[in-house]
């Protein structure tokens, strides 16, 4: 079976991959709200223009078998990780963009900092140079212990 692979974008610019049995399954699942970006969770979701690509499954007893995805175990690893960034950083809360900037300034010192911004202020942060990544919000701290 070959699947459809398309370039995606959401809204705030973060480009991705899905992969779709039809152009019909891809406006479907987008019609649903199923598509959201993996950075940002937008669900604002549209096809970026791009050479078509295939994934083929070959049946060939030649080819070796692709390797199976556990995706529940990559979940949590993922989560795992993020518990961990979450427990090795400063919440700095709604001040995130003015304390990214001090220490980026030397008005601060350096450390991990998390907190709220809006995309425009990550994107600003961005264009200034300074290396800033969105996390989920739906982890709670108090709930890492």
């Amino acid at each position: 079976m070959a699947l459809k692979v398309f370039d995606l974008q959401c809204e705030s610019g973060h480009v991705f991959e899905g992969w779709f049995a039809s152009h019909e399954d891809y406006d479907q699942q987008v019609a649903k709200g199923w598509l959201s970006c993996p950075v940002c969770d937008s669900k604002t979701i549209t096809k970026k223009l791009s050479a078509p690509r295939l994934n083929l499954r070959h049946a060939s007893a030649a080819e070796a078998a692709p390797a199976k995805v556990d995706v529940a175990t990559i979940q949590a690893k993922l989560l795992q990780q993020l518990k961990q960034v979450i427990k090795n950083t400063d919440d700095v809360g709604d001040n995130f963009a003015q304390e990214a900037r001090k220490m980026h300034e030397g008005e601060s010192p350096e450390r991990a900092i998390r907190g709220s911004a809006t995309v425009e202020e990550y994107q600003s942060l961005r264009e200034e140079g300074i290396a800033v990544l969105p996390i989920p919000e739906f982890l709670d701290e108090d709930k890492l212990n």
